[in-house]
């Protein structure tokens, strides 16, 4: 059984990432990663699996790359698993689900994302090619006269930074956005926007929440939000 939601156009896309481990099958991968990087190649998609070895194509441009994830989404009787393919700003723009009577696991999995990967629309970049250049030349012209916010963010365009638990790559969207990620995370750790006060950004952790960063003495400063309400400072120094 094979079902899919659809967002957008998967298809506008020609990069996805796919994670060296998936989260759900981090004890045991049963060979998914590499059968999920098969069938998105057969669907006329480049496959790119760590930040080292993006084209450049897509490090000028993170946003035109899909971040691609398995879910274990098993029942008692039947090994299931859902494909979930998210955008830059971790908007779900696809899902499938397979599902398989095989009771052996390996072969079980294998076989339900092989249903699950039959759904998965075949890669015509084109349009979202076009799209995202549209995108920048606007947000540039738009920000033309807000000379802070756009000095701001350039002062550090790339670069790999650490809080001494994560190593993450900073890396600029465009003149008002840059975003923190993890090689191997299917989504950014952090998506960074201009605010109406320079250095200061708009920040939407991997997680969903909304936070705010800065720049400080050359390191990159987060608020992470607590669960009793306040914020924890946490610092990452370029390497």
């Amino acid at each position: 059984m094979v079902t899919a939601l659809f967002g957008q156009k998967v298809s506008d896309y020609k990069y996805i990432s796919v994670p060296e481990k998936f989260k759900d099958f981090d004890k045991e991968p049963y060979g998914l990663e590499a059968l999920l990087v098969k069938g998105l190649t057969n669907k006329k998609y480049t496959v790119v699996n760590g930040l080292v070895d993006w084209p450049s194509e897509a490090k000028d441009n993170p946003c035109s790359v899909l971040y691609a994830n398995v879910l274990d989404n098993s029942s008692f009787l039947k090994n299931k698993v859902l494909i979930e393919v998210k955008d830059c700003n971790e908007k779900v723009l696809f899902s499938s689900k397979g599902s398989s009577s095989i009771k052996e696991y390996k072969e079980g999995f294998q076989d339900a994302l092989k249903q699950a990967v039959v759904a998965v629309p075949v890669s015509y970049p084109v349009e979202t090619v076009q799209t995202v250049k549209k995108e920048s030349v606007s947000n540039q012209s738009v920000n033309k006269t807000d000379e802070p916010s756009s000095s701001s963010v350039s002062e550090s365009k790339s670069g790999k930074y650490t809080n001494g638990k994560l190593n993450l790559q900073k890396i600029q969207v465009d003149p008002n956005q840059f975003i923190l990620a993890d090689s191997g995370s299917s989504v950014p750790f952090a998506v960074f926007k201009t605010s109406s006060k320079k250095e200061v950004f708009r920040v939407k952790l991997a997680d969903g929440t909304y936070t705010i960063g800065y720049f400080e003495n050359g390191n990159i400063v987060i608020d992470i939000p607590q669960s009793n309400g306040e914020f924890a400072k946490e610092v990452f120094s370029s390497k």
